[in-house]
């Protein structure tokens, strides 16, 4: 080892060629590293051109979806308010269809007290009001009106409304003898108690 030093002490030249290859290196080096920072820097512009590209694809697809749903919620708006007025007009005319059907009866009766006044036969009078009655029960029962057979039946609360008790020989205790007045079922629901006598 000595003895290189001292050889390369004598020798300037073999000094020399040694200090240029070490600059060598290190410029080889620089060079490397530059080219890395190169490489590096393009990696990142190129992610940030990719992210933006995103953002604007994004926010597109976000501004689609918010236009989407605000359509929609016109559309449900309108709708609501359009059902809305159905559910009015409906239940304001209802009961357009039975007025229309009782319209008959309504005239039939104009008419049988204009007859009375001209002919006061009462026997006539009375077979038009019971063709009318017959009429009327006939328009009621295609709206599903149906009278209460109550008489001989078992007193039941939640179907008749008692208001005297009576001794009776031909019903058995507790069995309805008299209505006193109809009860009426629509479809299947009660409409109206009926008003009866009670056996004791």
């Amino acid at each position: 080892m000595a003895q290189r030093r001292d050889e390369t002490l004598k020798d300037p030249k073999v000094s020399k060629d040694k200090d240029m290859e070490g600059k060598g290196l290190e410029s080889k080096k620089t060079i490397l590293d530059e080219g890395s920072l190169d490489d590096e820097d393009m990696t990142s512009q190129e992610t940030n051109l990719t992210l933006k590209a995103e953002l604007v694809k994004a926010k597109a697809l976000a501004e689609d979806h918010y236009s989407q749903l605000q359509r929609l919620q016109a559309d449900f708006d309108n709708y609501r308010k359009r059902t809305q007025k159905e559910k009015i007009e409906l239940i304001k005319y209802a009961s357009e269809r039975l007025v229309g059907d009782l319209l008959p009866v309504l005239d039939n009766f104009d008419r049988a007290v204009s007859a009375a006044k001209v002919n006061p036969d009462f026997t006539s009078f009375s077979q038009g009001v019971e063709m009318i009655l017959r009429q009327m029960q006939t328009a009621l029962s295609k709206e599903g009106l149906k009278a209460m057979e109550a008489v001989g039946q078992p007193f039941d609360p939640n179907l008749h409304d008692a208001v005297l008790r009576v001794e009776s020989e031909e019903y058995p205790e507790n069995t309805v003898v008299e209505e006193v007045q109809k009860g009426y079922y629509l479809k299947e629901k009660l409409l109206r108690p009926c008003m009866v006598k009670v056996s004791n």
